[in-house]
């Protein structure tokens, strides 16, 4: 089963290269391999990839467009 889990690290380049830089998951995930969800999410939240963050840069993007608009007229 462990195979499966560092193939499936393997399949994702963000998650080797997080595990690369953040190697205490490799004890978690061999004491128990269900801690793969939980390094997903820290990676995603550290690396600024989750859906709020994305409403968030979406917001920024459009409030810039918005503010050049109002500058040009």
């Amino acid at each position: 089963m462990i195979n499966d889990i560092f193939f499936k690290i393997k399949q994702n380049p963000l998650l080797y290269e997080y595990l690369k830089y953040h190697s205490y998951w490799y004890n978690k995930l061999i004491e128990n391999e269900s801690y793969i969800y939980e390094m997903i999410d820290e990676m995603k939240k550290e690396l600024k990839i989750t859906s709020i963050d994305k409403l968030n840069d979406l917001s920024n993007k459009i409030e810039l467009i918005s503010s050049f608009l109002s500058i040009i007229n």
